[in-house]
């Protein structure tokens, strides 16, 4: 069956809605629903509504505040260290791009790492807060241990995605925004909503052979770093997902490698803790702390430009820049509505009565 199409205007309402049931203030419902929602508008529909249920479990689980009280630990003119009170990493990502935004507003660049958070939904969202401000945005995070090292068969790091966002002059933005695993794990959950298997090089069972089982995370398998195996660079990928634990948790003093807790309220958090909940790391660079701000997007737009340019290797396939597939969805999206798929649907609806709300299909 084809996905059902709903208005961006009915998800958001909706959703707001439910933040409110939660006991979020108006102010967080209104930047938690905008940040999840990004991420359906953006085609990442992974981390959007179809999220929203699992955010639901953690707050009765007790492992969601919904009135944190945000706090820096620790500051430098050009850093901190957010404590997030274990709020929304949805909202308390967004409140520390908004410091490391003024710090760089005040001394050329800014970068903020939380501990005590939870997951934030899509990267790219956060590292585009800065773009309007004439800053280039960087924002990670690490997440729950699903990805084994390349050779080993334990799940050591999550799928610690990051993302940069430049501005451009003309052009549209460059955003970048990728999981530090050959393929998030929100897309093993598309394809069980969707009972298909995964392309070779995703996962891997329990014991480390290569598997195309969607469900292999349930049976003790893994995800593979950003490369699948080693002879196509999986070392490199692992690399990459310890940076983002680096920044993310060891500067922040959050939890980090196996001991991120998890995301499924029902799985059970780690014995050890040696930090505070999920951590992130948000940056902003003043582009005029460097050169002039119309100069650099003159040399983005031909950067960009020249990209776009390039001589594809089928004629039916244009060469894209970092940034535009979410930009087209994002363009078909807001006019024609967001495709849910029916078990997403369904979740919602059940989210509706325990909440006495209503979603309705315009």
């Amino acid at each position: 069956m084809m996905p059902t199409l709903y208005p961006y205007s009915t998800l958001r309402s909706f959703t707001e809605a439910v933040f409110l049931k939660m006991g979020c203030s108006p102010t967080h419902a209104t930047m938690a629903t905008e940040a999840l929602l990004a991420a359906d508008l953006r085609g990442i529909d992974s981390h959007g509504v179809a999220r929203l249920s699992g955010y639901i479990r953690l707050w009765e689980a007790g492992r969601i505040n919904a009135t944190p009280s945000l706090r820096i630990v620790h500051e430098t003119p050009s850093t901190a260290v957010l404590d997030g009170d274990g709020g929304l990493g949805l909202v308390v990502a967004q409140e520390a791009m908004n410091i490391a935004i003024e710090k760089a507003r005040q001394v050329g660049t800014g970068w903020v790492s939380v501990q005590n958070s939870n997951h934030f939904g899509i990267a790219g969202y956060h590292a585009m807060l800065a773009l309007q401000h004439d800053m280039i945005g960087m924002a990670m995070t690490n997440a729950s241990p699903l990805v084994a090292p390349t050779f080993s068969s334990d799940k050591m790091l999550g799928t610690n995605p990051i993302a940069v966002a430049a501005p451009a002059g003309e052009q549209p933005p460059f955003v970048a925004d990728l999981a530090t695993t050959t393929a998030a794990n929100g897309k093993l959950e598309i394809l069980q909503r969707k009972e298909q298997d995964t392309p070779s090089g995703w996962v891997q069972d329990k014991e480390g052979a290569p598997s195309t089982d969607a469900h292999i995370l349930k049976k003790g398998g893994a995800l593979l770093p950003l490369g699948s195996d080693r002879e196509h660079g999986s070392h490199k990928g692992y690399a990459l997902g310890a940076v983002v634990d680096l920044f993310s948790a060891l500067l922040s003093g959050a939890n980090y490698a196996p001991w991120v807790p998890p995301f499924p309220a029902y799985v059970p958090m780690p014995a050890r803790q040696p930090g505070k909940g999920i951590g992130h790391f948000l940056g902003a660079l003043r582009i005029d702390a460097f050169r002039s701000a119309d100069e650099f997007k003159q040399s983005m737009d031909d950067w960009i430009g020249g990209f776009r340019a390039a001589a594809p290797i089928h004629n039916e396939q244009r060469v894209m820049v970092p940034g535009d597939p979410e930009r087209e969805a994002f363009e078909l999206r807001m006019a024609n509505g967001i495709p849910l798929e029916d078990s997403v649907v369904r979740d919602l609806h059940d989210v509706a009565a325990q909440f006495s709300l209503s979603l309705q299909h315009n």
